[in-house]
């Protein structure tokens, strides 16, 4: 697979039900196999507070990287694939979860279609997303300031990072 005709896309993974570590690696692997896509960074695993519905597990989240060939919209069938083939059920808004893929950014477009918006409309607001995506893109410009910058003016409290390194998902 050669990497000049392919986009930089960033995914957001989470979860809190059962074994979100398995499933988020089981998802990258099911998303690594796929011949018009490539994981190429992951970031450490995080426990994070939950969001937006607060009376619940805490989540693992983390972040990866891939080059990619698909479209944005064709991207995000594979992410919805591989969450049900984890037997994602989805059930309630920011609701308690095995595994959620999110389109973060795909290279520098801006999608708003139905169930797609790229940059993800709330990744700025969550320290869930940004600590990991810093961890392993920290100088990568979104809009006028770069990963660290939003960083750094949001509430990351609670975050704590659970598996360092980026192999931790191909076992």
């Amino acid at each position: 697979m050669s990497g000049s005709n392919k986009e930089r896309v960033f995914l957001g993974l989470g979860g809190n039900l059962g074994d979100p570590a398995a499933a988020m690696a089981a998802a990258l692997r099911i998303i690594d196999a796929d011949r018009g896509t490539k994981v190429v960074a992951v970031s450490s695993i995080y426990r994070t507070p939950p969001w937006g519905k607060t009376d619940q597990p805490d989540f693992l989240n983390a972040v990866a990287e891939l080059r990619t060939s698909h479209s944005p919209r064709a991207l995000l069938a594979l992410g919805l694939d591989a969450e049900l083939a984890l037997k994602r059920e989805r059930r309630e808004r920011w609701g308690p979860r095995i595994i959620d893929i999110d389109i973060l950014l795909f290279g520098d477009r801006t999608v708003h279609e139905a169930s797609l918006d790229i940059p993800h409309p709330r990744m700025f607001e969550r320290g869930f997303v940004l600590v990991p995506l810093a961890e392993i893109a920290h100088d990568l410009r979104v809009g006028a300031k770069t990963v660290s910058q939003h960083l750094a003016v949001i509430d990351s409290s609670g975050i704590v990072r659970l598996e360092s390194g980026n192999d931790w998902w191909k076992t």
